[in-house]
């Protein structure tokens, strides 16, 4: 593989040798997995930090639940539930980012492959939640509608120079599942991407802040999900990183034939380490210290 690199505000990640684990933390009432788990602000830092000590490279904050038929959140509601996490989280990660990290300034060092900097991401579709998250200090803006949710969403990357990951989703939450239909879902997707990429240059997104994920699950039958899965390496846009999620999702359960959350673990971790294989350079997890190791040791193997 060679160098791939994504920039997260003044910091230059290099994914080609070491990917990176991004530990879901749902500040929600109702997430698909763990809703209501961590909704207290206590709790949901006591969490963050566990992932973050546990190895998760980047903490995934969200305030508003985006599993099939979830109801919207208002502004009000999401900051309410989410900028208290991410002030008290950032405060709590500057000790761990002081140590010496891979991670560069753009002063011009040479990446280093064992980076340890620890990000904070916000998933939200709402540009004024995510600004209020860059303030307190996230880094990334984790976008489900790819930036089409919020006409302000990819100007505001631009102008605060946000690393930005665009997600395809077909349809909203509400009714993503009742009937998703394709004719190619991967080149759907992939021309998705292409479209979503030139109209963040075109908002002055740096391309180098920009990542995609394939939205597993969202919009997608088993069969849309099972095919985006088989062709990650054809849904790369100009080099960028490729997020995936597919964490305790229902697709797994219908693969398995349990509908045990508990039981998604599993597959969960051995699709982390093929699809490092296959191309991946993120990925998004409820069982951080589990998928670290799998992470880590298919890298090993790759190298």
């Amino acid at each position: 593989m060679g160098e791939r690199l994504w920039k997260i505000g003044e910091q230059i990640v290099d994914l080609s040798r070491r990917g990176l684990i991004m530990g879901v933390l749902n500040v929600t009432p109702d997430s698909f997995s763990d809703g209501g788990q961590f909704f207290d602000s206590e709790a949901a830092v006591a969490r963050g930090i566990e992932m973050a000590n546990e190895g998760a490279d980047i903490i995934d904050v969200g305030g508003e639940s985006t599993r099939p038929g979830a109801q919207p959140v208002d502004v009000k509601e999401e900051l309410r539930r989410v900028i208290p996490v991410i002030e008290k989280l950032s405060a709590d990660l500057k000790a761990a980012n002081a140590e010496p990290a891979f991670a560069k300034t753009t002063a011009g060092q040479a990446p280093n492959a064992e980076c340890r900097m620890k990000f904070i991401s916000v998933d939200t579709s709402k540009a004024a939640v995510a600004e209020a998250a860059l303030d307190a200090g996230a880094a990334i803006i984790n976008d489900v509608t790819g930036g089409r949710g919020d006409p302000e969403m990819l100007p505001l990357a631009a102008k605060r120079k946000a690393a930005l990951i665009i997600m395809h989703m077909q349809g909203e939450p509400r009714t993503m599942q009742t009937a998703p239909h394709y004719g190619d879902v991967v080149t759907e997707v992939a021309d998705f991407f292409l479209q979503q990429y030139r109209r963040a240059l075109e908002c002055g997104v740096d391309p180098m802040g920009m990542a995609f994920d394939p939205g597993i699950g969202f919009g997608k039958t088993l069969t849309h999900n099972i095919e985006l899965l088989k062709n990650v390496a054809r849904l790369r846009v100009h080099d960028r990183p490729l997020v995936i999620g597919v964490s305790r999702k229902a697709f797994l359960g219908k693969l398995t034939g349990t509908s045990e959350r508990s039981e998604r673990v599993a597959p969960t971790v051995g699709l982390t380490s093929m699809l490092r294989d296959r191309g991946a350079d993120i990925f998004r997890v409820h069982d951080v210290k589990e998928n670290v190791a799998a992470l880590r040791v298919a890298e090993v193997l790759l190298s």
